[in-house]
């Protein structure tokens, strides 16, 4: 089961709360020698940082946590934001029978033997049951078939966890029977907080090191929202300088227990927007080198890849366009497959469209022809929908003239027609102008046809040209 939010539960398949004593809700404890993120889990609804907007008392996740409300919930959110630290509260804060599950490892037969469990507990007058699953998303629709039933009657309580967008890797079904609760990735304060309580805790390093700030800046920004990875980070650089004979983490030894160089990057200051605006620049100038190497800067320093991603779907329709349609879809196929992968691994796909993007032939006319059509709209030039456009469907609409003399384009051998589309004060305005840039070259020969034939230059002839440009 891959580790998420402060801990890991295991990949054994069911795990279950005992009668008494043992483990708590089929979570080991930490041990004295477990790692940092495991001693610094959570261990109160209290401690739990980064998800102000589901805190608030009453809030559902607080009623989840206390055991106020039976309804079953459906935890989305990025690794290390805290979904499995959520059910770990959950399984030791009452005495429901909690029973956890992996979804990688549990099938259609173990999710029945504990409902036909908790059917029975429940018959019996026994504790009420919470079924906690983890990377729900990569259940089957037959595996969170077999769920629904339970769910509806609250034979169980179901807690599950997904990584994934749930409105499509959860079933609809079961989707509508749960409370969704959204956490978003932590951000640089709260892994701060948090690494400096791990520092000052009895459950952690028990003020034993300090940390200097440029190696706890160091140390958030590798971590890019995930508190076990600064953790991890921190326990491996504490062990450094100890081993030095040090009882301070300063940069040098920080980076030396990670073995990744700090980076000038700041995603709250200045360096962000500058490297930023020279990742953008050097791609519009079409240097794939200096593209390639303020990615790497970012990446290295951390960034977070949704944010490149964004910025390159932009950047392909604003400097590439029409040149190349294709770098749409490059750019966002590269955006999914951060979401869809995630990194490392994502930085190959990242890489790739920046090498697309950089090399192809440039355009800002889609930019140039948006800008000044809102131009217009902004200065107060349009007027209504011209009668012969307005939706004529339904019941009384042929009666104020909607839809009469439209012509259906599809009845000309052309595929186009002699009609105004625009606004009165409009018509005849130009706002694409397309350049002699890659596929661009093609519709500069063909737009002014269309026009021609659209606007009724010529309505009563077909030339060669027009012809060609169908």
């Amino acid at each position: 089961m891959e580790p998420d939010g402060l801990f890991s539960i295991a990949d054994t398949g069911v795990r279950t709360a005992p009668a008494g004593g043992g483990d708590v809700g089929g979570f080991t404890p930490p041990r004295a020698d477990s790692p940092l993120p495991v001693r610094m889990r959570p261990a109160s609804i209290d401690e739990l940082v980064g998800q102000d907007h589901l805190l608030a008392p009453g809030a559902p996740l607080r009623q989840l946590v206390s055991g106020a409300s039976p309804m079953s919930v459906i935890l989305w959110g990025p690794p290390g934001s805290g979904k499995t630290t959520i059910a770990h509260l959950v399984a030791g804060a009452t005495d429901r029978r909690f029973v956890a599950l992996s979804a990688l490892s549990a099938g259609v037969k173990d999710v029945r033997a504990v409902i036909d469990t908790a059917r029975r507990e429940r018959r019996a007058g026994g504790r009420p049951t919470v079924l906690f699953i983890d990377e729900v998303h990569r259940f089957s629709k037959t595996q969170q078939d077999s769920l629904l039933a339970a769910v509806e009657d609250r034979v169980v309580t179901l807690l599950a966890a997904t990584t994934e967008n749930p409105y499509f890797s959860v079933i609809s079904p079961l989707l509508s029977r749960c409370v969704l609760l959204t956490l978003q990735p932590l951000d640089d304060h709260a892994v701060r907080g948090l690494v400096r309580r791990a520092i000052a805790d009895e459950r952690g390093l028990r003020g034993e090191v300090t940390l200097a700030a440029e190696a706890e800046d160091h140390l958030v920004r590798l971590a890019g929202g995930d508190v076990r990875k600064a953790l991890t980070a921190l326990e491996a650089a504490a062990g450094s300088a100890v081993a030095l004979g040090s009882t301070e983490i300063d940069l040098a030894t920080a980076e030396q227990a990670v073995d990744v160089a700090a980076v000038r990057y700041d995603r709250d200051g200045d360096a962000h927007y500058d490297v930023t605006s020279a990742f953008i620049k050097s791609m519009r100038g079409s240097d794939v080198d200096a593209a390639l190497h303020w990615l790497a800067r970012m990446l290295v320093a951390g960034e977070d890849a949704r944010f490149i991603a964004r910025r390159m779907v932009i950047f392909a329709s604003e400097d590439v366009g029409m040149a190349d349609p294709s770098a749409l879809s490059v750019a966002t196929a590269a955006a999914h497959a951060v979401e869809y992968v995630g990194l490392p691994e994502a930085q190959l796909n990242l890489a790739q469209a920046v090498i697309h993007l950089a090399t192809a032939p440039k355009s800002n006319s889609a930019t140039r022809a948006i800008g000044a059509a809102m131009a217009d709209v902004r200065a107060g030039r349009g007027g209504g929908v011209p009668r012969h456009l307005r939706d004529s469907h339904y019941q009384g609409s042929r009666g104020l003239g909607h839809g009469i003399g439209y012509r259906y384009p599809h009845d000309d051998p052309r595929g186009v027609v002699t009609q105004q589309y625009a606004p009165d004060d409009l018509a005849g305005a130009d706002y694409y102008e397309p350049s002699s840039h890659g596929a661009e070259r093609d519709i500069v020969a063909r737009l002014p046809v269309l026009r021609r034939i659209v606007r009724g230059a010529e309505p009563n002839q077909r030339t060669n040209q027009d012809e060609e440009a169908q």
